[in-house]
């Protein structure tokens, strides 16, 4: 018994050395219900309006004097009677062309979550993500196609990696790990002043040594153009390893008839002529079926991993004639693994009479594809001008 009680003792004198030594097994990256219980020696850090750096003790130091300066304390004058530390600046103004750093973090780590609400024309703004001191950005996608609102109007998304909440509110929870360097910027395209309230919420810690980095890429069809393709490249030239994660698509449909027979290609590690995964539609990559609908009228939803947004029909004094859909499909569960080089492709395919004919159209499609790769990352394409964004 003498000797049980003096080895209680013991383990009680150590149990916090224990401790400390199993906190630095968990580096924090790669959060889930399965680990919220575990230590780190992770530090975790912010980055708002309200602390332009993220660093400690740094957050509500705006002044009322700063009101003059161009970024700094947009709400001063609400907080004239209150001063320091009482909501001074809780959002950046980006003056029209010009671009503004978000965040830009040095050291080791990993980006956890993104919040913003962003002001005025959502496709007017470009968000870019550089890693490690790279000239080239990893992602480079406007501010409302990145958070799955491309049709530039408010629809709640409630998945697990993007969430739209009442009115503006993105949320992404991507994943993404850096090791000496993080740049954020937001480039405004508008005729006018950008507002933009936003958080970046990260985790300073040691990244391992099979993390890749995240991308994310633009691209969107033109079909007055005399080069369209009635196959639509979501994305080419990608080389390097790493595994594909996730779609956001809009469509307007150009027609009357069912728009969405086309099927998705994975061309990977070599496929020339034909692909090693192939889809059977487009309404059945976005796992619905027959056309979205619930009898005759199309069904929007938004769960953890796929969703239709929204059904948009044009106004009666439109131009347009035809609606828009919004849809996303994340492959987390089944995320689609290359190990040198991958393509993907989507059919611009319908009807010409219902279950007789196809057509192959020429939708107005644009979309975002999101991966992690190897770096360095091949050069993207060049984004599509002002006026072409919003024609």
């Amino acid at each position: 018994m003498r000797t049980r009680i003096v080895l209680l003792f013991i383990l009680a004198a150590f149990a916090p050395h224990v401790l400390a030594q199993q906190a630095g097994n968990f580096s924090g990256i790669g959060m889930s219900l399965g680990n919220l219980q575990k230590l780190s020696k992770a530090e975790t850090r912010s980055i708002s309006p309200e602390n332009y750096t993220g660093e400690k003790g740094k957050g509500g130091m705006a002044q009322l004097s700063d009101s003059t300066k161009n970024h700094a304390a947009l709400a001063a004058h609400q907080a004239r009677e209150l001063g320091q530390g009482w909501k001074l600046n809780p959002c950046v103004k980006i003056k029209p062309g010009e671009t503004f750093t978000l965040a830009e973090i040095s050291g080791q780590g990993a980006i956890q979550h993104i919040w913003m609400t962003p002001s005025d024309n959502w496709r007017l703004a470009i968000i870019r993500i550089y890693w490690d001191g790279e000239t080239e950005p990893s992602v480079e996608v406007p501010v409302g196609d990145f958070f799955g609102m491309g049709a530039n109007k408010y629809a709640p998304i409630h998945s697990i990696p993007v969430t739209v909440n009442p009115g503006s509110g993105f949320s992404c929870y991507w994943t993404m790990p850096f090791r000496k360097k993080c740049k954020i910027t937001i480039e405004n395209l508008n005729p006018h002043d950008f507002y933009v309230y936003y958080q970046v919420d990260y985790t300073l810690t040691k990244v391992a040594d099979d993390d890749a980095y995240f991308h994310a890429q633009f691209r969107m069809s033109n079909p007055q153009s005399k080069d369209y393709h009635s196959v639509y490249t979501m994305i080419d030239n990608v080389k390097g390893s790493g595994q594909y994660v996730g779609t956001y698509m809009t469509w307007k449909q150009p027609n009357w008839l069912w728009w969405g027979e086309g099927e998705i290609k994975f061309y990977m590690d070599g496929d020339t002529k034909f692909p090693t995964i192939n889809g059977t539609g487009t309404e059945d990559y976005f796992l619905g079926s027959y056309g979205f609908a619930n009898g005759k009228d199309v069904e929007p939803y938004t769960d953890p991993y796929v969703g239709l947004v929204q059904e948009i029909k044009p106004a009666k004094d439109s131009p347009d004639k035809y609606p828009t859909y919004c849809m996303y499909r994340w492959h987390v569960m089944d995320p689609v693994r290359f190990k040198s080089d991958l393509k993907i492709t989507m059919q611009d395919l319908g009807w010409k009479d219902i279950g007789q004919t196809y057509l192959d159209q020429k939708s107005e499609i644009s979309s975002v594809v999101y991966w992690y790769q190897t770096e360095p990352h091949n050069t993207f394409p060049k984004l599509p001008s002002k006026e072409e964004l919003v024609r």
